[in-house]
C-alpha cells in the first residue's frame, strides 16, 4: 500500500510555475557532475546517470560541470565544453534523459576564471584583475576590456548550443568564487573600466542568453562566501540581487553558500547553512527563490518553504539515493538511502563520481560499484533437502556492519531467509566506532537507515553473541561481514597509551585526567588519527601533538574534508611534528626520532595514542559439508565503507543466483 502524503509533505510536493514551464514538486537536484565525459562530450552513462535521477522524482534537475570556453576546461576534459556545436547529438541525449523523465532540465554554465581546481591548465587563468585567489600561488591575468566581451560571448553561444540540444533553460554560475563571482566581489574587482560595476558582466551576459534563448528561464546561483572580508557576504549579495535583476531580468535565484573546498560541506556541518536566512533572503528579492546546500531531512526543506523559499535545492542526497523526492513525496523518509557527507566516492571522480553508500553508481560500463565477495569454501556435497518453492536457503551473515546489513537488505528484498549474528551489543562495526567523534555523526545516520530497513524487512538481527557450530549447521548459505581489528602499536615504555579505537570509546572519561594528549599517526592521514585529535579536543586537552612519519597531518583527506577539518582546527591547541616516529615512552611522554636524520627529542604527554594497523578478523570455525561460505568487507581486507557495502550486496546477489539454478 502506498503511504498517503502528510500534510506537511504537501508543501513540497506543489508544483511550480517557473519562467511559463511547470515543475511537479519544488525539490530541485542542483548542479553536480559525475565526469562521465570523454573529451568534453557527456557519455552514454552520463545519460544513463541522469535518467536514474529524473526517474526518482526530482522536479527540475540542473545539470553541472559544464564549461563555456577552453580556457575553463581541465587537461582531463572531463567538463563538457559547452561552446562546441559539435558535441550537441551527446549533449541532447543528457537532456532527453531529464525531460522523458518529467523533469524540468536546466544546464549550468560556468567560466571558472582564477580558479584551476588544482589542475595543471593549458591555458592562463582570469579574473576581474589580478588579485591572487587564496586557492592559488599565483594571481590571474586580468581580463581586458575587450576579452570580457568575449567571455560574455561565450555565455551567449555556449547557451545557445544547450537549449537547441533540449534544455529547457540554463543557469548562470556566479558563486563559489568562479568568473562571475569574482566580478561580483568588491574584493576581486578592482576595475576602473565599465565592468567596474560589480553587476555590468552578469547583466551583459543574461542579456546576451536572452537574445538566443528568447523567454525560456534563465537563473543566476550565487553564493555566500566566507569570512568578513570576502566581498561577497550576505549583506552583498542582498544588494547586488535587486540591482542585476532590474538591469538584466532573469528567472530565479538560486542562493548557497562557499567557495572551492568549502561549498560541498563534510560531516560536521549538520543543517543547511542557510537555513536561518532565508526570511531575509525572501524580503530582499522578490524573484523566485531557490535555496541550496545542505539539506537532507523534510523538516529542513519544509522549513525553508515556510520561512518563504519557493524551492529547495540538493544534490548529494540525489547521488545517495535517486529515488529522495518520490520518497519523502510518498512520506516515506525512512526509506531514503542518507548522504552521509563523508565527501569520499562523489569528489574524488576516479574516473567518476561515485557515492561511498550507494552500490549502484560505479565506472563506465559497469552497473554498479565493482565487488566480488571472496569465495572461501564451496559445499562438497549435494544438500539432502529439497529446497522451497521460493528456492530460498537459510543464510546466516555473521557481522552486523555496513558490509553485513547490506547483505542481509538485499537478501531479504529477495525473499531469502535471512539471520544476522553480531558479538557486539549494537549494530554498525566501524560505521559505528567512526560516528563516535566529533563531526563524524553522518555515519550513524547510515548505519540507523540499515538496522530500520532490516526491522522493516523483518529480518531476525540477534546481538550479544556469534552462534555455536550446532546453530550455523542449519545454515547453508553463510557470509562472512565480521570486520577488522586495529593492531596496538608496539611502543615500550611507561606511558599510559591506547590504540585509537580504544581511545574513541572512552575519550570523555580519558581526557580529563590526561590533559597533553599526544597521537602517533601511521602516516597515511586518514580519519582514525583525525578523529583522535578531534575527540582530544572536544574533551578538553590542553594539547594534542600528532606524531606522523608522513610529510604533514590530515593528507589522506579529500580537499575539502582537509579545508573544512583545518578551518575547525584554527586556534585549536594543536601541534604537528612531522617525519618523525614514536621510539619509546616515559612516565610523563614520548620520545621521538626523525625517520631522515635520526635525531632524538623528548615530548611532554600524559597519554599516548597509537593509529595502528587494521587486519581482518574472521571467526574460526569449520564449515560443514553442505555450506558455502563468503567474506566481504574489512573480513577480507580493510578499506573504505564503500568497498563494504559494494561487496555486501554483491555476496546477497551471488547467494540470490545459486538460489535460482535447478535442483
Amino acid at each position: 500500500m502506498t503511504p498517503t502524503p502528510s500534510t506537511a509533505q504537501l508543501a513540497l510536493a506543489a508544483p511550480f510555475t517557473l519562467g511559463g514551464l511547470t515543475l511537479r514538486n519544488r525539490l530541485v537536484a542542483t548542479a553536480h557532475a559525475t565526469a562521465a565525459v570523454t573529451d568534453g562530450a557527456p557519455t552514454e552513462t552520463d545519460a544513463a546517470y541522469w535518467r536514474r535521477l529524473t526517474q526518482g522524482g526530482a522536479g527540475m534537475v540542473i545539470t553541472g560541470g559544464t564549461a563555456v570556453a577552453p580556457e575553463s576546461t581541465l587537461p582531463q576534459r572531463y567538463l563538457t565544453e559547452a561552446w562546441r556545436p559539435e558535441i550537441k547529438d551527446a549533449v541532447r541525449r543528457r537532456a532527453e534523459a531529464i525531460t522523458d523523465g518529467g523533469a524540468v532540465a536546466v544546464a549550468q554554465l560556468v567560466h571558472l576564471g582564477r580558479e584551476t581546481l588544482g589542475a595543471g591548465t593549458y591555458y592562463a587563468p582570469v579574473s576581474a584583475a589580478a588579485v591572487r585567489s587564496p586557492r592559488e600561488a599565483t594571481a590571474p591575468h586580468p581580463l581586458s576590456t575587450e576579452e570580457v566581451r568575449g567571455v560574455v560571448d561565450a555565455f551567449r553561444i555556449s547557451a545557445a548550443n544547450s537549449v537547441q540540444a533540449g534544455f529547457h533553460g540554463v543557469e548562470l554560475h556566479a558563486g563559489h568564487g568562479y568568473l562571475l563571482a569574482q566580478f561580483l566581489s568588491r574584493v576581486n574587482n578592482t576595475r576602473d573600466d565599465e565592468y567596474g560595476d560589480r553587476i555590468a558582466l552578469p547583466a551583459q551576459v543574461i542579456d546576451a542568453i536572452r537574445t538566443e534563448i528568447g523567454e525560456l528561464p534563465i537563473g543566476v546561483r550565487v553564493s555566500v562566501e566566507p569570512g568578513e572580508n570576502s566581498g561577497l557576504g550576505l549583506d552583498d549579495l542582498i544588494e547586488l540581487l535587486p540591482r542585476l535583476c532590474a538591469a538584466a531580468p532573469f528567472a530565479y535565484v538560486n542562493i548557497t553558500t562557499g567557495v572551492r573546498n568549502t561549498y560541498v560541506p563534510g560531516m560536521a556541518t549538520t543543517r543547511p547553512p542557510l537555513l536561518e536566512s532565508v526570511a531575509r533572503l525572501r524580503s530582499a528579492v522578490a524573484l523566485p527563490l531557490l535555496v541550496s546546500q545542505g539539506f537532507r531531512s523534510v523538516t529542513d526543506i519544509e522549513r525553508a518553504l515556510d520561512s518563504g523559499a519557493d524551492l529547495v535545492g540538493m544534490a548529494r542526497p540525489f547521488i545517495a539515493d535517486p529515488d529522495f523526492a518520490r520518497k519523502v513525496i510518498a512520506d516515506d523518509e525512512r526509506s531514503v538511502r542518507p548522504c552521509t557527507g563523508c565527501n569520499e566516492g562523489c569528489r574524488t571522480f576516479e574516473p567518476t563520481g561515485s557515492c561511498s553508500v550507494n552500490p549502484e553508481l560505479g565506472p563506465p560500463g559497469a552497473a554498479g560499484r565493482p565487488a566480488v565477495p571472496l569465495l572461501l569454501t564451496r559445499p562438497v556435497e549435494p544438500l539432502s533437502r529439497t529446497l522451497p518453492d521460493s528456492r530460498s536457503e537459510p543464510v546466516a551473515v555473521l557481522g552486523a556492519g555496513p558490509a553485513g546489513m547490506e547483505c542481509a537488505m538485499a537478501l531479504a528484498r529477495s525473499g531469502a531467509e535471512v539471520t544476522v549474528f553480531d558479538k557486539a551489543r549494537q549494530v554498525g562495526g566501524q560505521a559505528r566506532l567512526a560516528s563516535l567523534g566529533p563531526h563524524r555523526s553522518g555515519w550513524q545516520k547510515f548505519v540507523d537507515y540499515q538496522r530500520e530497513q532490516l526491522a522493516a524487512l523483518g529480518v531476525r538481527v540477534l546481538l550479544g553473541a556469534f552462534p555455536g557450530a550446532d546453530d550455523m549447521a542449519a545454515y547453508t548459505q553463510i557470509v562472512l561481514a565480521t570486520g577488522a581489528e586495529e593492531e596496538p602499536v608496539p611502543v615500550p615504555g611507561e606511558l599510559r597509551t591506547l590504540t585509537s579505537t580504544d581511545f574513541l570509546r572512552r575519550y570523555g572519561d580519558v581526557v580529563p585526567e590526561a590533559l597533553g594528549v599526544a597521537v602517533l599517526d601511521d602516516g597515511f592521514g586518514w580519519w582514525q588519527g583525525i578523529s583522535a585529535v578531534e575527540s582530544a579536543l572536544s574533551a578538553g586537552a590542553r594539547e594534542v601533538t600528532v606524531i606522523t612519519p608522513g610529510t604533514g597531518f590530515a593528507t589522506g583527506l579529500s580537499p575539502e574534508n582537509r579545508t573544512q577539518l583545518m578551518n575547525r582546527l584554527t586556534g585549536a591547541p594543536l601541534r604537528v611534528v612531522a617525519m618523525s616516529t614514536a621510539t619509546s615512552t616515559t612516565a610523563d611522554g614520548v620520545r621521538l626520532r626523525h625517520v631522515l636524520d635520526g635525531q632524538q627529542i623528548h615530548l611532554a604527554a600524559d597519554i599516548l595514542v597509537t593509529v595502528g594497523e587494521r587486519r581482518p578478523h574472521r571467526p574460526d570455525f569449520t564449515p560443514a559439508a553442505h555450506q558455502t561460505v563468503r567474506a566481504v568487507g574489512d573480513c577480507v581486507v580493510p578499506r573504505r565503507i564503500a568497498h563494504a557495502v559494494a561487496e555486501g550486496r554483491a555476496a546477497a546477489a551471488a547467494v540470490a543466483a545459486r538460489a535460482a539454478q535447478p535442483l
